[in-house]
C-alpha cells in the first residue's frame, strides 16, 4: 500500500509528485470548496437576515474570512506538495515562502477575530444605537480589543521572525536577567486585557446583575471600583513579571525604602485606608448629599485617595477621604432621598395664632417641591422677646437647591401675611437721654 501512495505520478523539473500527496491535494480542494460554499450559501444569507440587511457587514466579513481560507489553502498545499521556497532578499534575510504566508494568516486571523469579538460580542450584548453614553463606552470597548490583538500580532512577529532585541540587562543571584523588546510589550498586551476585563465585567456582567438585583447606584460604584482596583493590582504585578523583574526581589531590596516613604506619607496612606472604608462600609456613597464645614454637596465620584464633591454653585471640591471617615459629616441622603427642613416665622403679638397656622401651611401647599407625605406642619415654639415664635417643618427631595425653595416659601408667607394683615415684628428699643 505504502509503495503504491508513494508512486511517482509526474514530475515538475526536478520536483517528483507522488500519489499521496495529489490525494491530499485533491482532499484540501474538496474541503476547501465545500467550506466556501457553506458560508457563500449559508452563512452570509443568515447573517443578512439576523442584521436587518446590512449588506456591509456581510461584506466586512467575507474581504476577511475568504482570504483567510485561501491563505490556510495554500499554506496547508505548500507542506503537502513540499513546495516550500526561500527568497534571498539579503544575505541575512532569506524568508521562506511558507513564512511569508504564515505571517498572513496569523494577521487575518486576528482581524477575523477582532470582528468577531467586536460586532458579534460586545454589539450584542451591548450596542445600543439610541443611547449616547452607551455609543461612548461601544467605541471604547472596540479599540481595547483593537489595540490588544495589534500588540499580539506585534508580539507574534518579534518572537518568530527574529525582530526581538535586548533593551536592558541585569544581574540578579539567578544570573544575568534580560528585558528585551517583546516582554515590554508582553506588560502592556497584559495592561490592555486587563482593561478589557474590567470593561467586560461592569459594563456586561454587572450591568445586568445591578438591574436584575436593583442595586442602588452608591453600591454599584463601590462594587466597580473595587472591581476595577483588584483587576489593577494583579495585571500591575503579572506586567512586571512579564518585563522580567521579579517582584519579591524588588519588594525585600525596597523594604526600608517604603518603611521611610510609608512615614514620609502618613496622610496619603490614612486617606488610602479611608477609601478602602468607604468602599467596603458605605456610611458615603456617590449620589449622597454631605453637608460638612459650612459646605453642602453631592458626591459624584469616590477614590482610593480622596472623593469628588460637587457644591451648590457646581464647584466641584476634591476632599480626602481621612476627612469623610474620621470627621463629622452629615449625610442628608443615608437613608432615606426625603429631607425635613424649616423655616423660622415671627408674628406679632396679639395676632390670630390660628389663622397664622392655617396661612403657614397655604404657603407650601402648592409649591411643587414640597412632598405632600410626610405632610407639612407648624409649630407654636415661644413666647419671644418681642414676637410669637412659630417655625414650618416640611420635607423635600431638592437639596442642592434648598435655598431657593425657602426663598419661594418666604415670599408667598410674606403676601399672604400682608393679605390678612398679619405683621412681622422686628426688635425696638427705648433709649432715654437724661441731661446732667
Amino acid at each position: 500500500m505504502n509503495e503504491i501512495l508513494e508512486k511517482i505520478l509526474f514530475s515538475v523539473g526536478s520536483k517528483d509528485f507522488t500519489l499521496s500527496q495529489i490525494a491530499v491535494f485533491l482532499g484540501l480542494s474538496i474541503v476547501f470548496f465545500l467550506t466556501y460554499q457553506t458560508i457563500t450559501k449559508y452563512l452570509f444569507p443568515t447573517l443578512d437576515k439576523n442584521n436587518e440587511g446590512q449588506i456591509n457587514k456581510r461584506r466586512s466579513l467575507g474581504k476577511l474570512l475568504i482570504p483567510l481560507l485561501v491563505l490556510g489553502f495554500v499554506l496547508l498545499v505548500i507542506y503537502d506538495l513540499k513546495l516550500d521556497y526561500t527568497f534571498e532578499i539579503t544575505q541575512r534575510i532569506t524568508p521562506a515562502l511558507s513564512l511569508i504566508l504564515k505571517a498572513l494568516f496569523f494577521l487575518q486571523l486576528m482581524r477575523l477575530l477582532d470582528w468577531i469579538i467586536n460586532n458579534m460580542v460586545i454589539e450584542k450584548y451591548f450596542g445600543t444605537a439610541d443611547n449616547q453614553i452607551n455609543v461612548k463606552k461601544l467605541g471604547y470597548a472596540r479599540r481595547l480589543v483593537h489595540y490588544t490583538f495589534y500588540i499580539l500580532v506585534i508580539i507574534y512577529f518579534l518572537n518568530n521572525y527574529g525582530l526581538d532585541f535586548k533593551i536592558h540587562h541585569f544581574t540578579t543571584k539567578d544570573g544575568i536577567q534580560k528585558i528585551m523588546l517583546s516582554n515590554i510589550f508582553k506588560a502592556v498586551l497584559i495592561f490592555f486585557i486587563a482593561r478589557l476585563l474590567i470593561w467586560s465585567l461592569i459594563e456586561i456582567v454587572l450591568r445586568n446583575v445591578y438591574k436584575s438585583k436593583n442595586i442602588e447606584v452608591g453600591s454599584q460604584f463601590a462594587i466597580n471600583q473595587l472591581v476595577l482596583y483588584i483587576i489593577y493590582i494583579f495585571a500591575f504585578v503579572w506586567g512586571l513579571e512579564a518585563i522580567g523583574i521579579n517582584m519579591t526581589i524588588l519588594l525585600g531590596g525596597a523594604a526600608a525604602l517604603l518603611v521611610g516613604v510609608g512615614l514620609g506619607l502618613q496622610s496619603t496612606f490614612n486617606d488610602f485606608i479611608s477609601g478602602i472604608v468607604l468602599l467596603f462600609e458605605r456610611t458615603v456613597s456617590v449620589g449622597d448629599i454631605l453637608e460638612f464645614d459650612n459646605t453642602v454637596g453631592t458626591v459624584k465620584k469616590i477614590g482610593l485617595r480622596s472623593s469628588i464633591v460637587e457644591t451648590r454653585g457646581n464647584i466641584s471640591i476634591i476632599v480626602p477621604n481621612h476627612l469623610l471617615v474620621n470627621e463629622k459629616v452629615l449625610n442628608w441622603t443615608h437613608f432615606s432621598d426625603k429631607v425635613r427642613f424649616t423655616i423660622d416665622v415671627g408674628v406679632a403679638y396679639g395676632s390670630d395664632t390660628r389663622l397664622v397656622k392655617i396661612l403657614l401651611m397655604e404657603s407650601v401647599e402648592k409649591n411643587p417641591y414640597v412632598l405632600d407625605y410626610p405632610s407639612p406642619s407648624v409649630r407654636f415654639e415661644n413666647f419671644g422677646e418681642s414676637s410669637l415664635d412659630f417655625r414650618l417643618y416640611f420635607f423635600s427631595r431638592n437639596y442642592m437647591v434648598i435655598e431657593d425653595i425657602k426663598s419661594d416659601i418666604r415670599l408667598e408667607i410674606d403676601r399672604l401675611f400682608r393679605e390678612n394683615n398679619i405683621g412681622i415684628p422686628f426688635p425696638q428699643r427705648d433709649i432715654n437721654l437724661y441731661k446732667k
